[in-house]
């Protein structure tokens, strides 16, 4: 059986392609995290667990001849969806008069879905025990200056890299931040004729990534490299059929991902 119960389905494999196509290029338009995480994966739907090891800590341990992973657990891979109806009359129509269906449902929902995962990336998901760059304990933090004056953005994302240097954590830094400090650094920086975003731009390889799941006032930078953290995928962003229902058609755009953190030494908050 199909684990997105299509082969039930009464929608053409044109329609299923449109569907597809559509959902994903939605949801890539939205997806933040996904551009400076490496991705572990997919693993396939069937893959529910994976193992997180604190890469300072992880060996194996050997006593009396039983072994065991020390600085290793395993945690579940969450499910993210967002569902859509399409109307049997619309669906009917389209097909008898061959005009494309109206697939603004699917694009919504593929958008809702982008914004759990990335939320999930950045703040966890306290109820159910998973940690976000922002939210994991041990993490580093920086009181942030204030970003409209002077270049103290500059500085203080500056300092954020010495810190990590410090710290022996080395690699390609990546910087996400909230629309609202996105654009006060969107200003000329005194005595320097450039904007203040592209001597930070120019400090991180062009690694700045802007996001809306941030709210405002937050930034957050980390050392993107695999050996720091990643985002596992299990089952990649897709669509399922769920039912008809009053002649009309449910759908489940789904996706099972989970943020791997393994060295939280490799993330500065600002605060």
């Amino acid at each position: 059986m199909n684990y997105l119960s299509r082969e039930g389905a009464p929608i053409s494999k044109e329609l299923w392609a449109q569907i597809d196509s559509t959902v994903v290029k939605a949801a890539r338009s939205v997806l933040s995290g996904r551009r400076f995480l490496h991705i572990f994966g997919p693993l396939g739907v069937g893959v529910g667990s994976v193992n997180i090891d604190n890469a300072d800590t992880f060996d194996e341990v050997s006593k009396d001849g039983f072994i065991t992973m020390k600085g290793r657990k395993y945690i579940e891979i969450p499910t993210i969806y967002d569902d859509f109806s399409l109307f049997g009359k619309d669906l009917e129509t389209c097909e008898k008069s061959g005009y494309p269906i109206d697939l603004s449902k699917a694009m919504a929902s593929a958008e809702t879905c982008a914004l759990k995962e990335d939320k999930m990336i950045f703040f966890g998901n306290e109820d159910n025990g998973y940690e976000g760059l922002l939210t994991a304990s041990g993490i580093n933090k920086i009181k942030r200056k204030d970003w409209t004056i002077g270049e103290n953005a500059f500085s203080d994302i500056a300092t954020a890299i010495e810190l990590l240097a410090s710290n022996t954590v080395y690699g390609t830094y990546a910087l996400s931040i909230s629309p609202d400090l996105y654009m006060q650094m969107q200003r000329l920086q005194a005595g320097t004729g450039m904007l203040e975003i592209d001597r930070v731009s120019k400090l991180l390889d062009g690694h700045i990534f802007k996001t809306p799941v941030l709210g405002k006032g937050k930034a957050v930078l980390v050392c993107s490299e695999s050996r720091n953290m990643d985002l596992v995928i299990a089952q990649d962003i897709s669509t399922a059929y769920l039912e008809q229902k009053a002649l009309n058609h449910s759908f489940r755009v789904l996706e099972t991902v989970l943020l791997r953190i393994k060295r939280k030494q490799a993330i500065v908050v600002f605060e």
